[in-house]
């Protein structure tokens, strides 16, 4: 199951690149407060969370990761962990602008699961949905460790 309740487009669109590019973190608790009401949708077997992992060097640089800032909120107000041991193995290129095909080119085999996982049912956490690659990656990855079932929880989704 994949959810995103809001579209990408102005004001969320704006309010999202300020959080993202512009260090806006106060962004980040009325987003994930969102997200937090968005979890009434979701069957009640979720038993992690996963923000979508952003490679170390971007993370350095940007100083923090947008999605687990998202995702804080949610793990507070469901009781729910926060899954760690999941890195991006390489730098990627900004998907923004790229075709779908790009984007799944760019983004295969991205994805690190460094312990097998002790969760049945775990929820991504991310920004943005536009074609779904990065997160199917990710729950590509996640499966073949053992993980049974994941979702997809996003603030706004491509139009």
């Amino acid at each position: 199951m994949t959810a995103a309740p809001l579209l990408y487009e102005f004001p969320v669109d704006a309010g999202l690149k300020a959080l993202k590019f512009g260090r806006r973190l106060h962004y980040a608790p009325a987003f994930g407060g969102l997200l937090v009401e968005e979890m009434r949708r979701f069957p009640g077997d979720i038993d992690a969370l996963l923000p979508v992992p952003l490679h170390w060097q971007r993370q350095a640089f940007r100083g923090f990761n947008q999605a687990l800032e998202l995702c804080r909120p949610v793990a507070g107000q469901c009781g729910l962990p926060i899954m760690t041991g999941v890195a991006r193995r390489r730098a990627t290129p900004f998907q923004s602008g790229l075709a779908a095909a790009q984007r799944r080119k760019n983004l295969r085999q991205a994805f690190v699961v460094r312990k097998t996982p002790q969760f049945r049912h775990v929820l991504i956490v991310d920004d943005v949905v536009t074609t779904g690659e990065t997160t199917r990656q990710l729950a590509m990855a996640l499966i073949r460790r053992g993980v049974k079932k994941v979702s997809v929880l996003a603030v706004a989704r491509a139009a």
